[in-house]
């Protein structure tokens, strides 16, 4: 990369850092699936009895480096070490193996078939279907297809926990998060912290189409 390049500022609306994104391609995550599964297990077992890995590892008469190792999915540990950390950490053995066991699910939902609901802006004339779901999850995960049209208010009150993710499809829409509004185009998006009052406050061009993904921790039992 030359001088120029390096000197060249980031793109408006996005910020120059150095961010650590998973690799979807990676091949040794396949390769060692068990093994991820397991070190995960291991550390949430852990951090859930507020235990270092030094803490742990002593208790386990392991080393703090094998331990490490284990938790970040880099060795297969024997039957001798998953009885030693079940012992230390006062869970079966089989649980170490929970996570790689669960079942993985996935939602098919053909064109115009999503889920029509009823949330809080239906009353002001937004159309919600809903595109998916999660199960058995402590993370609650909700992708929406909104759609306004004439018989649509303005609606920017809206308050709830998580995080919620907009990506534009069709029309121009004014859309308020907090104390500023941000004009959306097709291609563009919005991602908001969703407990600061937020919705669309001026719908320029109908009808307006856009996805809202909306992220928020599950309560339990729910």
């Amino acid at each position: 990369m030359s001088a120029d390049e390096r000197d060249k500022p980031a793109p408006e609306g996005l910020v120059a850092t150095q961010l650590d994104f998973q690799n979807p391609h990676d091949e040794s995550a396949r390769d060692n699936a068990l093994e991820i599964a397991i070190g995960r297990q291991v550390r949430e077992f852990r951090r859930q009895q507020n235990l270092t890995v030094a803490e742990l590892a002593k208790q386990a008469e392991l080393s703090a480096g094998m331990l490490s190792k284990i938790e970040n999915g880099n060795t297969s540990p024997s039957l001798g070490t998953l009885k030693a950390l079940s012992a230390a950490l006062d869970v079966p053995v089989t649980a170490f193996f929970r996570k790689f066991e669960e079942q993985r699910d996935a939602t098919h939902v053909l064109a115009g078939q999503g889920l029509k609901i009823e949330r809080r802006g239906t009353r002001a004339g937004h159309q919600y279907e809903l595109l998916g779901h999660t199960r058995n999850s402590a993370v609650a995960i909700e992708p929406y297809l909104i759609t306004l049209t004439h018989e649509s208010e303005v609606f920017p009150v809206f308050q709830h926990s998580g995080h919620e993710f907009l990506y534009m499809l069709e029309g121009e829409v004014g859309y308020r998060h907090g104390g500023s509004t941000y004009v959306l185009k097709p291609g563009d998006s919005l991602f908001f912290d969703a407990d600061a009052p937020h919705g669309p406050e001026e719908l320029h061009t109908l009808p307006i189409r856009f996805l809202s993904i909306i992220v928020y921790p599950r309560e339990d039992g729910e």
